[in-house]
């Protein structure tokens, strides 16, 4: 839906394909570059804090599993707050890294994404386990549209364009009870 092809697509999986790249190449600055246009793009507190959280615990996490340079030269930038650790640079570095070719790792996260939709959605009683698998399948063909989209665009196009969801995520930031940390 508009979350996939306005959000993820446009920002998430582009950056994950360029910080991915970038890493490959042994290019550390330009992954610095896709990280900082990343967190520029998330608007909300909440998306912000969401995404540097789960990508500073997944280079934590994949630095001491993998012992890869690459990993844990970016993992200190962090930690010195050099640079944010968005969840989706985290991820192409950590996929670079390990040998995990650039249209699988983007691929991989996309249904991740949906994965943790249909996650909230059972959570929130709108659908039951059955029909949240017809729907994971259902989205095959929107990851492979939305990856071949991803690899084929630069730096200048990282950005989203979901304004029910950044209006929606700015209630939420100011809600009295909250159901989810993003």
């Amino acid at each position: 839906g508009e979350g996939e092809r306005g959000g993820v697509g446009p920002a998430d999986a582009t950056a994950l394909a360029l910080a991915h790249r970038a890493t490959r190449a042994g290019r550390p600055e330009t992954v610095a570059a896709v990280d900082e246009h990343l967190f520029a793009t998330k608007l909300g507190q909440e998306m912000r804090r969401a995404a540097t959280r789960t990508g500073r615990q997944l280079l934590d996490l994949a630095a001491e599993v993998y012992d890869r340079p690459e990993i844990g030269a970016y993992f200190a930038r962090v930690v010195r707050r050099e640079v944010p650790g968005t969840q989706a640079v985290a991820a192409g570095i950590v996929y670079a890294a390990t040998g995990v070719p650039v249209r699988q790792a983007v691929a991989s996260d996309l249904f991740a994404f949906c994965a943790s939709f249909a996650g909230a959605a059972l959570r929130l009683r709108l659908t039951d386990h059955r029909r949240a698998q017809t729907m994971l399948h259902a989205m095959t063909p929107v990851i492979e549209r939305t990856v071949e989209a991803a690899l084929r665009r630069e730096l200048a196009d990282v950005g989203a364009t979901v304004f029910a969801s950044d209006i929606m995520s700015g209630r939420h930031e100011r809600a009295e009870a909250r159901l989810f940390a993003s």
